[in-house]
């Protein structure tokens, strides 16, 4: 099968299109035909050496990729849910080794769901890993309810275009961050209000806020604390959060926290619904050939994505 190793960290010339074996099901494995993967940050930065590279640096093959949507051609003994021919869709094996820049992958049949036909599997490869984020972050972890004031940073990108989505649904004000040019874009997508980041201090668009989902960093982090209520809300995602700024959080009466997605084929049958449902949909930014894996990367490295970078076999 083809796929794609990282021989070692660094530029995107080492990510290597190869032949490999197709991988041996387990028992409680389904075995996909892979037709679409979608690309994230911490793919990017997991390449680079940095993101998840470390958990599993020694391993080869190296595989990056967690995020398919694909045809199951196997299953393994112990499946029953699934069958062969099923279009299915999924964040596979995250935070380990997903291994999901291949022809075919063999996935854990716990982490994925089936793909609603009505949509793409470019789609579908979309709204996994970034799907997932937004929905743990507000639905598990945050509860976010009818009414509360909801703060979404990078509104415009993987995690914050389905974010806007999940919260409008879930009944929240839905105050969003992002550039001028993508302005129309998040309100489109639902949000009740726009803050210009590059124009307009934060302090001063916003107060009282129950919940704030942070894609940037510390900076952001930093800066919102101003403009929570006490008793509410700040969640993390891209990389650790420093110590200080968590016990900062604490020191204003606000819960402040790192969260990262897990798999979770459950929660994958939420998101299958809701895609079903047209409750949310996958904003595709551009797509790529399979053998382009390095200019989806290069990118995605931007910053400047809206919606997701998908990449086809």
């Amino acid at each position: 099968m083809k796929a794609i190793i990282l021989k070692e960290p660094g530029g995107v010339e080492n990510l290597i299109e190869t032949e490999l074996a197709i991988p041996v099901v387990g028992d409680d494995d389904v075995l996909i035909q892979v037709k679409a993967i979608s690309i994230n940050p911490v793919d990017v930065k997991t390449r680079a050496g940095k993101g998840m590279y470390g958990r599993f640096k020694e391993l080869n093959p190296l595989i990056l990729g967690w995020d398919i949507s694909g045809v199951i051609t196997e299953t393994g003994k112990n499946v029953s849910p699934f069958k062969k021919g099923d279009e299915v869709f999924g964040m596979v094996n995250f935070p380990g080794h997903g291994k999901a820049y291949a022809e075919y992958i063999a996935a854990p049949a716990a982490h994925i769901a089936l793909k609603p036909s009505g949509i793409s599997h470019e789609e579908a490869a979309a709204a996994t890993l970034a799907a997932l984020t937004a929905w743990q972050a507000l639905v598990t972890k945050a509860n976010i309810q009818p009414g509360n004031k909801v703060l979404i940073h990078a509104a415009s990108g993987g995690v914050g275009h389905y974010a806007v989505q999940l919260a409008k649904h879930l009944g929240a004000y839905v105050i969003c961050t992002s550039s001028a040019a993508n302005k129309e874009f998040v309100s489109r997508l639902g949000a009740d209000q726009h803050i210009d980041y590059q124009s307009q201090r934060l302090q001063d668009a916003v107060q009282d806020v129950d919940f704030v989902l942070d894609a940037i960093g510390a900076d952001v982090f930093d800066s919102s604390i101003s403009v929570v209520k006490r008793g509410g809300t700040i969640i993390s995602i891209p990389g650790g959060l420093p110590e200080a700024l968590a016990e900062k959080a604490k020191q204003n009466g606000i819960n402040g926290y790192f969260f990262l997605v897990q798999s979770n084929g459950e929660d994958m049958k939420r998101i299958a619904d809701f895609l079903d449902r047209k409750i949310i949909r996958s904003h595709i930014h551009q797509t790529f050939p399979f053998h382009d894996m390095g200019k989806a990367h290069l990118l995605q490295e931007t910053g400047r994505v809206k919606g997701k970078v998908v990449v086809t076999l």
